[in-house]
């Protein structure tokens, strides 16, 4: 995974990341969202594991 250095803060990041958002969705906003379903998601998050993904976007603000 190639990184890249976060503004001046000196933290390093990973060039991808992975994001949550269409994890469980429901309602007007977030069933329009997505609504990947647990089985779903649980083998999205292992292949982008197996790919080398080690950032993970999980907003509180999330379904």
């Amino acid at each position: 995974m190639e990184y890249r250095q976060l503004g001046v803060s000196g933290l390093r990041v990973p060039v991808l990341s992975f994001g949550a958002g269409t994890f469980g969705g429901s309602g007007p906003l977030f069933g329009a969202w997505g609504n990947t379903t647990g089985a779903e998601a649980s083998r999205m998050v292992d292949i982008a594991i197996e790919a080398g993904v080690t950032l993970f976007d999980t907003a509180d603000v999330y379904s």
